[in-house]
């Protein structure tokens, strides 16, 4: 019998997370974050790789190593009291991800493995259900990969269009042509919240309020943008919010679907197997409800309980002060970098959360990552799984510095610093 989140330790995740008081300690955030103290290539380490994959903090890393070794056993099909401690850890991690999101229930949250993942279960459910011969998916011209490959494998399926709304030079969305581009065949609108190769951060409520206009759902890719500021997917307007716990300073392998119930109940399941059935019968099987619907087998208690351990460290710090810490440095860093001749930015919208994306002039971004390296400075060099944004700037891959709460403004100095000594090899 599948558990529901009403628990005692899901009760207890229900409580508001104390406010945050005092200034942004940033030697004190840096202190939580063990790899941080280590050296690499006998520099200090200055991470700007957060995009890719966000370090943990000492509370994560603790909870899990906690659950392993005192809380381990599978969850929702045991009578024993390991496998109810687990749970309940389990299922107040996902009161914890529906209160962080503003949710309105935390049967609205499937665990999943990642974005990806969660993409594609909207894709297969959601599409799947919608969208045939003759319609058409609307998507924005900087999208990552994860919200691309499935809505072109489902409209290949189905025989129907993949649309693309376009970007300006700046790398921001061009909304009246979103707009124009919505039509009676329109059965879905996918879009992320922010991109992952330029920064920019799309109005979100303004595209659902015109997508549900004409009755069209939205789904959000929210991998770079829930670990970033505070997300309330009802003021969004959004029908589905995808996200990563990785890039949340949470584990790998975990991650979440977020959707109204209006549209769960009413979505078949995706995979078959244990946990997502009432009964099995060979001439009939009977589906579980959402969320349960949609989470065949044994889950990742561990990564779901590292997750919620990571959106209570986010809480603590203060969301808001996360927010303002990264704008901070992302003008601080958009500064010092176009200062910086043979250096061009690539994604200056408007809004922007903390990416940099450059490319040097006569210097492939490969060449730069690498002799960043030898200076203890970790940054992503490539198309960063977004080739359509590179090939709308012309370009075959650009150098991304992304920013973390533990990064600070020395941390751009090194860059800038080691801007100039790869200069220097290719003057």
């Amino acid at each position: 019998m599948t558990a529901s989140p009403t628990t005692a330790a899901a009760q207890a995740a229900r409580a508001p997370a104390p406010a945050p008081s005092g200034p942004f300690d940033l030697e004190r955030i840096r202190a939580e974050f063990p790899i941080l103290s280590r050296p690499v290539r006998g520099k200090r380490l200055v991470f700007l790789d957060t995009a890719a994959s966000a370090q943990a903090p000492r509370a994560v890393i603790d909870a899990v190593r906690r659950y392993r070794e005192e809380q381990h056993a599978n969850v929702h099909r045991g009578v024993h009291y390991l496998s109810e401690v687990a749970t309940a850890e389990y299922e107040a991690a996902r009161v914890k991800i529906a209160r962080f999101l503003g949710a309105a229930d935390a049967h609205e949250v499937i665990f999943t493995r990642g974005t990806t993942e969660a993409l594609n279960l909207a894709t297969w459910t959601l599409g799947k259900t919608l969208v045939g011969a003759g319609d058409e998916v609307l998507v924005s011209a900087m999208e990552h990969h994860s919200n691309i490959v499935p809505w072109h494998l489902l409209c290949q399926e189905k025989g129907a269009k993949l649309v693309v709304a376009p970007m300006d030079d700046r790398g921001a969305l061009q909304l009246d042509e979103l707009e124009r581009r919505l039509s009676p065949r329109t059965k879905v609108v996918a879009v992320a919240h922010v991109s992952n190769a330029l920064g920019t951060v799309n109005p979100v409520a303004e595209i659902s309020a015109l997508a549900h206009a004409r009755g069209i759902p939205v789904v959000v890719d929210g991998a770079q943008g829930l670990p970033h500021g505070p997300v309330d997917v009802r003021a969004l307007g959004c029908d589905f919010y995808a996200f990563s716990g990785h890039k949340a300073y949470g584990p790998t392998g975990i991650g979440a679907l977020w959707g109204k119930m209006e549209w769960l109940d009413r979505l078949p399941p995706w995979q078959g197997g244990g946990d997502m059935i009432l009964s099995v019968a060979w001439d009939k099987i009977v589906f579980n409800k959402p969320p349960f619907r949609f989470e065949a087998g044994t889950p990742n208690m561990e990564g779901a309980i590292g997750l919620g351990a990571a959106l209570d460290w986010m809480e603590a710090v203060g969301r808001d002060r996360i927010a303002a810490h990264e704008q901070e440095l992302l003008a601080y860093g958009t500064g010092l970098l176009s200062s910086i001749p043979g250096v061009r930015l690539v994604g200056t919208a408007p809004h922007k959360a903390g990416v940099l994306s450059f490319v040097m002039d006569d210097v492939h971004p490969h060449d730069v990552g690498t002799i960043l390296d030898r200076e203890g400075i970790a940054i992503r060099t490539g198309h960063h799984c977004a080739q359509p944004v590179m090939a709308r700037f012309g370009i075959p891959a650009t150098a991304r510095a992304s920013l973390g709460v533990y990064n600070g403004r020395d941390d751009l100095d090194a860059l800038a610093r080691g801007i100039e000594k790869v200069k220097a090899v290719f003057g």
